[in-house]
């Protein structure tokens, strides 16, 4: 009897020491994360090799005890008679999993096991075997668990969730042990009776191993190479043994099995994979949008099994909720009284389906951590659940729109917020712009739990549709992070998509989709009222322009000449195309140029100069770093020499608590009067902090 260690992935060691109890039913079990050990034969080893849909590796152990040093985990290693297990000529490789105080790598208690392998060789006088971490004929493997390690032979040689059927897969595979772990936690691998259904099947990995159990097919026929092959204990007469009995024991199923997918070459992709695996015949593929697809002709109940898509991120969820809405009404319309198991790694996302669960298991996907969630289509999941007319962040959001509503029946521009951290616990900022609206929500900080912000913004996707009586896809979600130097401005996507949206007699371009701000600053709407009110046959310099909506505003206001410069082509291109929407010409200027280097040589005169630059920048087009808080006496007093007489300067910036130098200025000449509150617009004074404002004149 040798002890011998069956693992899986995290969240599956009670399926697989049940699985172990059904194969091996003499057999005592232990049970740890991820693992199964028992004292057993080789034939036993071999049954679970063979029949465990569940293991990824069978382990034969052939030494373990304590290492409380480098020379401990070596002597293991080495008193093995290494030999008369494969010969010098067969090349292999060393796994080694766990660390402790001592091995605190696993590369080097992997590395000091292959010397003690190494040196078992060459003490017998046998030949250096190779190492081949690609393709081994022998793989070893070293356990470390606290102070005790096991060495042994790895008889699976490549993980067993690896059933060598898959020719082709989609973009987010599912492993084949998981799928069959989803097959027996829905329950339908209890009875392999019922009628299966995976409307949105992928590459078929669901389908193809319910149809290897239904037809009781062992999964590990389809191996040729196992860890064993070269192997010098291995027993060719008992493994072929075992191999005939599994191929005599296939049958028939005794229901059908159903798996379509909307897309054609997943469906080619998953008949070819069926094929390989032998169990074509017992599965019937179709093209299928799953959002349409009825009860199969004939059937009045069975189990529906799925991994739909789920995304990896956030933005995902946005895009993915019209899907499961839709779905979840197709669900309660046309598979009443089915059983519904559905895989996800993002639990929230499910609940647009608004049913009520009646199970929920943990799997992990590979590193992807997952849910197993369980539904019975039974009469109290068929009525719609009304859960977001009861949310508060829904009534909230809803509450605001009526308190602004005769605000923004007065204003003349289609960009507005609409929520602003109104509730703590919904830390996010909504902005409409025409038709869309962006949600925006900065890291939340440390001593706040990730996975309970991720929630809750989650949440605030999956119940602001509802609240704003709009489409999902109507919805854009940017994660705003502390960022320095241009990152703010840089794209975090490629869709190049603009629209157009107006704003007190302006037409002005954004980009909700691309970049972390959309190319226009709402909480300066006023701001650039007040620009647009005094440029009447004035010479205006827009300077950290951005897109120009400020320029634009000055233009149409009536300017004489606007100056627009940002040291971004990006942005200076961007403000010409507002400038050619509002069919401005004229004599105006946009020049690509770092400010403080173009301020240090400029000689123009300007009427009004509107200064609005970034709190923090290292940008590599700079030859120093800029600090508003830091530098802005020393930018404040060279805009001061581009300033006519009688001329205003309009200084702003948003950095959190900023301080202006008012003696600095004062010493300097000039008189800065605060104006930061008759310029938050009426949508923005929850926070009234968003930003500060001076208009600064010459004491002269």
């Amino acid at each position: 009897m040798t002890t011998i260690f069956v693992t899986t992935s995290r969240g599956l060691d009670e399926l697989l020491n049940a699985e172990i109890n059904a194969l091996l039913p003499d057999v005592p079990t232990q049970m740890s994360q991820g693992a199964v050990s028992f004292d057993g034969t080789l034939e036993q080893a071999y049954i679970v090799c063979l029949w465990s849909r569940l293991a990824n590796r069978v382990l034969w152990e052939l030494n373990s005890g304590l290492v409380k040093n480098a020379s401990d985990l070596y002597a293991l290693s080495a008193t093995i008679d290494w030999p008369s297990h494969f010969a010098s000529s067969a090349s292999f490789v060393v796994h080694f999993n766990g660390t402790n105080q001592v091995i605190k790598h696993s590369q080097f208690g992997a590395q000091t096991v292959k010397d003690g392998v190494v040196d078992s060789f060459i003490e017998q006088d046998e030949n250096r075997p190779n190492v081949d971490k690609m393709s081994p004929d022998i793989s070893l493997y070293a356990r470390c668990r606290r102070d005790n390690v096991s060495v042994g032979i790895d008889l699976s040689g490549t993980s067993l969730h690896q059933r060598h059927y898959r020719k082709g897969q989609g973009e987010a595979p599912l492993k084949e042990h998981v799928a069959a772990a989803m097959l027996m936690r829905s329950g339908w691998a209890s009875s392999l009776s019922k009628p299966l259904v995976d409307p949105m099947c992928g590459s078929g990995t669901i389908a193809i191993e319910a149809a290897l159990m239904a037809s009781n097919r062992a999964p590990g026929l389809n191996r040729t190479v196992w860890g064993f092959t070269k192997w010098l204990r291995h027993s060719e007469l008992s493994w072929q043994r075992l191999l005939d009995k599994a191929k005599e024991s296939i049958k028939l199923p005794e229901m059908r099995i159903y798996a379509s997918d909307i897309n054609r070459e997943l469906i080619a992709i998953a008949k070819q994979n069926a094929h390989e695996a032998g169990v074509f015949s017992y599965i019937e593929f179709n093209v299928a949008n799953a959002l349409k697809l009825t009860v199969p002709d004939g059937l009045t109940q069975g189990y529906l099994v799925s991994n739909p898509p789920y995304g990896e991120r956030l933005n995902d969820i946005s895009d993915l909720l019209p899907t499961f809405q839709q779905w979840g009404i197709t669900l309660k319309q046309y598979w009443p009284k089915w059983q519904l198991s559905l895989l996800t790694s993002h639990r929230d996302l499910l609940r647009a389906l608004k049913l009520r669960a009646s199970k929920e298991y943990s799997i992990m996907n590979g590193k992807l951590e997952c849910r197993l969630v369980n539904f019975t289509l039974d009469e109290a999941n068929l009525t719609v659940l009304h859960q977001d007319q009861a949310h508060p962040f829904s009534n909230r959001v809803k509450k605001n729109l009526k308190r602004l509503k005769s605000w923004i029946n007065k204003q003349d521009t289609n960009c507005y917020r609409i929520y602003d951290a109104d509730l703590p616990e919904y830390n996010v900022a909504i902005d409409k712009y025409d038709n869309f609206y962006v949600v925006q929500e900065y890291a939340p900080p440390k001593t706040i739990d990730e996975n309970k912000a991720k929630r809750r913004l989650q949440d605030v996707l999956m119940h602001l549709p509802n609240a704003l009586a709009c489409k999902s896809e109507q919805v854009i979600l940017k994660v705003r992070e502390r960022q320095k130097g241009a990152a703010q401005y840089e794209k975090h996507s490629q869709t190049d998509r603009r629209i157009k949206v107006y704003e007190n007699g302006a037409l002005l371009w954004v980009n909700l989709w691309d970049y972390l701000d959309t190319g226009l600053f709402l909480d300066h709407r006023d701001t650039r009222q007040k620009v647009k009110a005094l440029a009447k046959n004035k010479d205006v310099l827009n300077l950290f322009s951005y897109t120009g909506s400020v320029s634009v505003s000055a233009a149409l206001g009536g300017a004489r000449s606007v100056t627009t410069v940002d040291m971004s082509n990006t942005y200076i291109e961007w403000a010409k195309d507002n400038f050619a929407l509002n069919k401005i010409k004229g004599p105006h200027r946009f020049v690509k140029a770092d400010c403080l280097q173009w301020l240090s040589t400029h000689e123009g005169q300007y009427d009004i100069i509107f200064v609005d630059p970034p709190s923090f920048s290292n940008s590599k087009k700079m030859d120093t770093t800029w600090d508003v808080q830091r530098d802005h006496l020393s930018l404040l007093k060279q805009v001061a020499s581009c300033l006519k007489p009688k001329g205003i300067i309009l200084f702003s910036n948003n950095k959190r608590g900023f301080k202006l130098d008012d003696q600095g200025l004062n010493s300097a000449g000039l008189i800065a009067k605060d104006i930061s509150k008759a310029t938050i617009p009426e949508d923005f004074k929850r926070h009234s902090n968003i930003h500060y404002c001076w208009e600064i004149t010459s004491a002269n």
